[in-house]
């Protein structure tokens, strides 16, 4: 069974929090995904206060995104406030560029890198992976992408399949899509403005409204493990025009599952 959330990063620039969550409870949604800006410095009694607001829109947090640093730092603060917020699992978001390496060895370690974070997550029953951006689909030398790489040296990490930045890279997403459909846990459905539009809004778009053929990756997407299709937009100019029209685009494509 899977649910549609949103990825409250797309609404960082706009309305309250309280706003926001009834805005996406009244729009459908099942629940939200939390990132490191919201909770990173939430004490005991204001994680409390956070999870009530999400009670009381009816709203769950199954998944949320910690920064590498935190996750290797203080992985205990971490385990704090996903069990006070009930998230289950974990995706690290990212990676600076200057922090990149350059070579498959260099990938692989990273991979390791992130299974040794993994540990203490998955030892307090807490899911942990990877979710990717463009760089990981870029070619390396030898014509292998670091995603491969990542994998291989991390064989504990589930996957969170950002389809809209494989595509930006220039790969083809339903090959990724079929390459690791069993670590695929969750996804990130986002769209692709066409060219020459949207500027203001990064070249995104609206679930449905850009380039991405949504209804052919719906259909690839629920026969992978994925549990949660997660809408986002890095930078609307409305994100309640946002939420409503991407979860109709996306009920629509999954009842013609």
């Amino acid at each position: 069974m899977t649910d549609f959330c949103y990825q409250l990063y797309s609404s960082r620039n706009h309305g309250p929090l309280p706003e926001t969550l009834k805005m996406l409870a009244d729009a459908g949604y099942a629940g939200v995904e939390g990132y490191g800006g919201l909770y990173d410095s939430l004490d005991e009694a204001a994680l409390i206060a956070f999870r009530k607001e999400l009670d009381a829109n009816r709203l769950a947090m199954p998944t949320a995104h910690f920064g590498l640093n935190m996750l290797e730092d203080d992985p205990a603060r971490v385990v704090i406030t996903a069990k006070a917020l009930r998230i289950k699992t974990i995706y690290c978001p990212f990676l600076p560029a200057e922090a990149r390496p350059d070579s498959t060895g260099g990938w692989a370690d990273f991979g390791r890198r992130l299974n040794r974070a993994s540990e203490p997550i998955l030892d307090a029953g807490i899911g942990f992976g990877w979710h990717n951006h463009d760089f990981e689909f870029k070619p390396l030398p030898d014509g292998s992408m670091p995603i491969e790489h990542i994998f291989g040296g991390g064989p504990n990490l589930e996957w969170e399949a950002d389809v809209a930045w494989v595509a930006r890279a220039g790969a083809d997403p339903f090959k990724w899509i079929d390459n690791y459909a069993d670590r695929i846990t969750a996804v990130h459905v986002k769209d692709i403005a066409a060219e020459g539009e949207n500027a203001d809004e990064d070249g995104w778009a609206d679930v449905g409204y850009g380039i991405l053929p949504w209804k052919a990756l719906m259909e690839r997407l629920v026969t992978t493990s994925a549990r949660h299709f997660i809408m986002e937009h890095d930078k609307p100019r409305d994100d309640a025009r946002f939420a409503r029209r991407s979860i109709e685009t996306a009920s629509k494509y999954r009842g013609q599952e």
